[in-house]
């Protein structure tokens, strides 16, 4: 009887001891290990809070460029598509003309103001950009002209603050170099982090930009 007794003592304390595991679940940490599910979960996954994460920006791409022609506005337009940036063109107030655009002609717009340093002073119809502090990585796009930077950029570049900013200068012409146009640059605007820019002829074409922005490891 008492061994009796035993064995009917230890299946009952089993019995006890399997229903109380039963009564605790788990649920996964999302690092293949397990945690006691003590109170209500969350309902968001793993995947849901990547997600949320992956939207929000951490720093945007800006193609700011001044085009006489229409050259870089190309190139600009090629940046931008191919970096996600977006664009601002620098317009100025008092377009310039075919005839203002004459270097051929003594009495030309542009002449007589690479000639008088103080007439190179272009208003433009906007010098700063909206949620400018949003963005990161500036490239900054002109023509050249008498071996630096078209002047209508200088205005642009003299009215923004550039701390902060990665800046990376580029331009177009038929058969100057960018020369020191981006430091120049980068000297009027005495903030940022300036760049050694790139030419591109003024039938600039996809593939060349591309190469380049690959090389800085932007495409």
């Amino acid at each position: 009887m008492k061994k009796f007794t035993a064995i009917l003592l230890t299946l009952v304390l089993a019995l006890s001891l399997a229903a109380c595991g039963s009564d605790t679940t788990t649920a996964s940490d999302g690092e293949g290990t397990t945690a006691p599910a003590t109170e209500p979960q969350d309902t968001t996954t793993q995947e849901d809070t990547n997600a949320g994460t992956a939207s929000v920006s951490t720093g945007r791409t800006l193609v700011v460029y001044f085009s006489a022609t229409g050259n870089t506005q190309v190139a600009a337009e090629y940046i931008a598509d191919l970096t996600g940036g977006d664009l601002f063109q620098l317009e100025p107030a008092d377009p310039y003309t075919d005839e203002d655009l004459n270097w051929t002609d003594e009495s030309s717009r542009v002449v007589q103001e690479h000639d008088n340093p103080d007439a190179r002073d272009v208003a433009l119809v906007a010098d700063t950009v909206d949620n400018w502090d949003e963005y990161d990585t500036v490239f900054l796009g002109y023509p050249i002209w008498w071996g630096i930077a078209a002047w209508p950029v200088d205005t642009f570049v003299a009215a923004n603050d550039f701390t902060g900013k990665t800046v990376i200068p580029f331009c177009t012409s038929s058969s100057s170099g960018i020369g020191e146009s981006g430091q120049l640059l980068a000297d009027l605007a005495g903030t940022g982090d300036w760049q050694e820019g790139q030419r591109f002829s003024s039938h600039v074409d996809r593939d060349a930009v591309e190469t380049w922005l690959a090389g800085l490891g932007l495409a």
